[in-house]
């Protein structure tokens, strides 16, 4: 048996209010190769086919330790990198749509469950999303090639009624799969019988009947 990673859905929260329109946002570690991969693929590839549709797309990547080179690609392309943030919720609240171009990697994605928590819509490739009960088109949006993915967020930027029920969707599967109190009951209930299971074994008799008063 297995205890799924969660996320503290009280800490990070919807915050619609804060959203800045055809705003997207990219979270996580940049010192983690396959997340500057991520970015750079974004950059270079996706974000050109998003602006051809949505001239005034902005992008912010959002995570601590990001190299000089992938800072001066982003500044050529008008994207701001955050850095390191004592507090990386007030620049996911800007997020119109958060964006996972994972093309390698694996392990558990933490930036998806922030993201759904903070009632954010998510576009991912498969890879991004791998290992997360999900599904596409309800939760997230699963795209997995570059006019693909950009057309995904595209759609999702064009069409607020769809954007905001899959943020809605996303929230309430973290809230009830993902978040801290539902994943510690199945914690509790290992730790439980294991309790159990010890109580139940016989004090062990003494080897040594010499030593016994």
């Amino acid at each position: 048996d297995w205890i799924s990673t969660g996320v503290d859905t009280e800490y990070f929260s919807p915050s619609a209010n804060h959203e800045r329109p055809a705003h997207l946002v990219f979270s996580g570690s940049m010192d983690w190769h396959p997340n500057e991969d991520a970015v750079r693929y974004f950059i270079g590839e996706i974000l050109p086919l998003i602006r051809a549709d949505i001239p005034d797309a902005t992008f912010s990547v959002v995570g601590r330790n990001p190299s000089a080179e992938l800072r001066a690609i982003s500044a050529a392309a008008g994207v701001e990198v955050t850095g390191t943030l004592d507090d990386i919720r007030p620049a996911m609240a800007q997020a119109s749509v958060c964006v996972v171009p994972l093309r390698a990697g694996s392990g558990t994605r933490l930036k998806i469950f922030e993201a759904l928590a903070m009632g954010k819509a998510v576009v991912s490739t498969t890879l991004g999303a791998e290992g997360l009960e999900m599904e596409s088109g309800r939760h997230f949006v699963a795209a997995d090639g570059t006019r693909a993915f950009a057309d995904a967020v595209v759609a999702l930027l064009r069409d607020e009624h769809r954007r905001r029920r899959i943020a809605a969707a996303g929230r309430a599967l973290v809230d009830a799969r993902y978040s801290w109190a539902q994943v510690a009951l199945p914690f509790e209930r290992h730790c439980q019988t294991a309790v159990d299971r010890y109580a139940t074994v016989p004090a062990a008799t003494s080897r040594h009947p010499h030593l016994s008063p």
